[in-house]
């Protein structure tokens, strides 16, 4: 099916705008971008719009199909009721302009088999399976017997506990047997989990340089949760690909992403929602609180050292009215502008620069180019002048999925 799209202004993703354009899609694929009058004829009605861009990615992202932040209440509640609320955050996506998803723990891998058989309508998926963590780690259910917490990562698969490298490496490949796109590691502490410190290191060297080598052999990359420096250092030196948060990220920090050419997914979106909702537990608020200035101010170093971005939201719950929910994507846009980028490099992080969070998995995906995925979206106005426009789903005209229309 030949799909042309014309729009006073095209955005490709990576490069300059182009004025008076057009987008020819055939296949699933695009044959043409660029000037209207330069695009060959095609029989196709031509779909008018403001603006036309690659779909976006969030590089960090969990389909869990839970309507709170207390996550010692998800393995309370059956998978399969949680799986089919995650169907409407399928929904909630596309609406919201995402296309991709690299989702770095949850129910992503089961979810991603029901869109590829088309059981379910949604965007690309790129899932982690489970989130490894070191036992009292901060993927570590806290509250629960230390035995029980050990099982539920076998059967439920949020997460798994590892010990030592061997056992991470067996973990890991547990997530390659779920056909796992990409392998999630916390080597810090976190915010939602109850009694570790965002600051401290959680696997040692030995352990994450493990978990990277099974990565490898099966084309794979790791994305690293870290908060804390001696988390991202020991990460970097591992071989991870991505940084999730990076709230203590410094010179030296940055210095070491631009040398391993690791990329930072800041989520600045999490933070900004729980900060004006107050959703979290009362022990995750008041961990939130005190990282929150120093995550801006960490991301603003990034950006003014040259370190690559991707943009990442951490949304996770199910419900268009609930905070840190999925549909509210858009929003990191405009926050990663807030903190130095440019429109136009903002919108880069969220398109062109994403696919590469994936490594060898990467898809031809993020640009507006002959030969690419013809995953793109339609606005009511240009977003270069305003990114708040990417942050309401009313004003994404039209998503287009592999050259369908998916929405409008």
């Amino acid at each position: 099916m030949r799909v042309r799209i014309e729009a006073d202004l095209l955005i490709p993703g990576r490069g300059e705008p182009i004025a008076d354009a057009a987008v020819i899609t055939d296949g699933g694929l695009i044959t043409y971008a660029g000037p209207a009058a330069s695009a060959p004829p095609s029989e196709a009605p031509a779909v008018k719009a403001a603006a036309v861009m690659p779909g976006m990615w969030d590089c960090h992202a969990h389909f869990f199909g839970m309507r709170t932040l207390d996550l010692i209440r998800g393995p309370l509640e059956p998978v399969a009721v949680r799986a089919v609320r995650a169907t409407g955050d399928l929904r909630a996506a596309l609406d919201a302009g995402v296309t991709s998803v690299r989702e770095v723990g949850g129910l992503g891998v089961y979810m991603a088999r029901a869109v590829e058989e088309g059981s379910a309508t949604g965007p690309n998926i790129y899932a982690a399976g489970a989130v490894l963590s070191t036992t009292g780690g901060h993927g570590d259910l806290h509250s629960y017997p230390l035995p029980w917490v050990a099982d539920y990562g076998h059967i439920a698969g949020d997460m798994r506990l590892c010990d030592g490298p061997a056992e991470c490496a067996r973990a890991a490949r547990e997530q390659l047997r779920r056909n796992a796109k990409v392998i999630k590691v916390c080597a810090s502490g976190g915010v939602l989990s109850e009694v570790d410190h965002p600051i401290h290191q959680q696997f040692t060297l030995a352990e994450l340089r493990a978990i990277v080598e099974v990565a490898g052999m099966a084309d794979r990359v790791v994305a690293a949760h870290c908060h804390g420096k001696p988390g991202i250092i020991a990460a970097l030196e591992a071989g991870v690909r991505t940084i999730e948060h990076g709230s203590y990220l410094d010179a030296e920090c940055a210095a070491a992403m631009k040398e391993t050419g690791a990329i930072l997914v800041p989520t600045r979106t999490i933070i900004m929602e729980i900060l004006e909702s107050k959703s979290a537990p009362p022990f995750a608020q008041a961990k939130l609180e005190a990282i929150a200035d120093q995550h801006a101010s960490a991301t603003a170093l990034a950006i003014e050292s040259g370190v690559t971005l991707a943009m990442g939201t951490d949304l996770a719950l199910s419900g268009i009215e609930l905070p840190v929910s999925w549909g509210r994507n858009g929003r990191e846009v405009g926050l990663l502008a807030e903190c130095g980028l440019s429109p136009l490099a903002a919108i880069e992080a969220a398109t062109a620069t994403a696919p590469q969070t994936l490594g060898p998995q990467a898809p031809r995906s993020g640009l507006l180019a002959e030969g690419y995925d013809a995953d793109l979206i339609t606005l009511d106005a240009d977003p270069l002048t305003d990114l708040a426009i990417l942050a309401d789903p009313s004003r994404i005209t039209g998503v287009w999925l592999h050259g369908r229309r998916v929405k409008g």
